[in-house]
């Protein structure tokens, strides 16, 4: 297996030159223009949707990347997709503690919630990788995932009797790389919740949230509850790095895999919350049940890790209080985003 920080920096290469790995040699600009642009309405409290300048959205690209997303060709005994590890009605996470890939191979860690990534600064657990288009490569290759070969994959799509014709209207050329990680990319970029009870009480309905979820609101958001220092903005995550004190010693270390700095050992991402009630187990490794024992771990401060969030050492919350935040974070589901049926195979 590839260490991860070396991973990194392959992913990064990869990306930039993937005409060694089974492209074409077209120009990189070719089918920039190419298909029916895809049209992205957002409500007002969310910043205007990010996309690539090489990566404009259109209809072609996004149908073709939701195709490949489901299709477990792309793995190498054809038994598992992207969609067999990130499952809609649960945020597009896993609600397995860890996620299983080829032969039941275990993988490392709980699979993220695939909820508003196109605002993602970083992307996995560790912040490893930097972008959707050249995380789509990463679990194509990995042991513990879909283990195939980049190179096998686009020979086959070459050959299959309808992706040659997709990737034309897609991109106005045949199955490449490009093609590949750009039309997944496309797909998850489109993977967009804006819908919940709190978006509409963002949007002036004060009826859009229960007298409790209000009050869970306001801790949420206060001294008192902290939260807010890590999860704030309209998807409420800083996209930064925490130690959240989950253990003394980490097996897995976390940012310490990519940086090598001893400050960042047991410092994970901070996930959105947006359909937070429905992306559980939690944490990195899936070790936490349920949001009522989320708030036990956060209202007892966590282990004293020497890198632990100084944001988890004034945490002193009533019953109540932890009741009210567990009902505000039921809010932040987005039941149209869980069934929209734009996002299904």
């Amino acid at each position: 297996m590839i260490p991860q920080k070396l991973k990194f920096i392959f992913v990064v290469l990869i990306g930039m030159l993937t005409a060694l790995v089974g492209c074409t040699r077209d120009d990189p600009g070719a089918g920039l223009n190419n298909g029916t642009p895809y049209v992205v309405e957002l409500p007002d409290h969310f910043p205007r949707l990010p996309v690539p300048e090489d990566n404009p959205l259109t209809v072609e690209k996004v149908e073709l990347g939701k195709k490949l997303f489901f299709d477990p060709m792309l793995s190498v005994d054809g038994t598992i997709s992207c969609g067999s590890c990130h499952f809609q009605e649960n945020g597009f996470s896993d609600p397995r503690r860890i996620s299983l890939g080829v032969e039941n191979r275990p993988g490392e860690r709980n699979a993220m919630a695939l909820v508003n990534l196109a605002y993602a600064k970083s992307l996995f657990w560790d912040g490893s990788n930097p972008s959707l288009e050249t995380q789509a490569m990463v679990p194509i290759e990995a042991d513990f995932e879909m283990a195939h070969d980049l190179r096998t994959v686009i020979d086959t799509l070459r050959t299959h009797p309808e992706y040659p014709q997709l990737f034309q209207e897609a991109f106005g050329k045949e199955p490449d790389l490009d093609g590949l990680i750009k039309a997944i990319a496309s797909f998850e970029r489109t993977l967009l919740s804006y819908r919940a009870p709190i978006d509409r009480f963002e949007a002036g309905d004060e009826n859009a949230l229960t007298d409790k979820q209000k009050f869970g609101r306001a801790v949420f958001f206060s001294e008192r509850g902290e939260c807010f220092h890590c999860h704030n903005g309209h998807n409420f995550t800083t996209e930064l790095f925490e130690n959240n004190g989950l253990y003394l010693d980490y097996e897995d270390k976390g940012r310490w895999r990519v940086t090598g700095l001893e400050s960042d050992i047991g410092k994970f991402k901070v996930p959105t919350l947006r359909n937070v009630e429905k992306t559980g187990p939690y944490m990195h490794d899936g070790s936490i049940a349920t949001l009522e024992e989320v708030m036990d771990h956060y209202a007892t401060q966590g282990h004293p890790h020497p890198n632990r969030s100084p944001f988890m050492t004034n945490i002193e919350l009533t019953d109540f209080e932890k009741e009210a935040l567990v009902a505000f974070m039921r809010a932040l589901t987005d039941e149209a985003f869980l069934t929209d049926e734009a996002f299904r195979p």
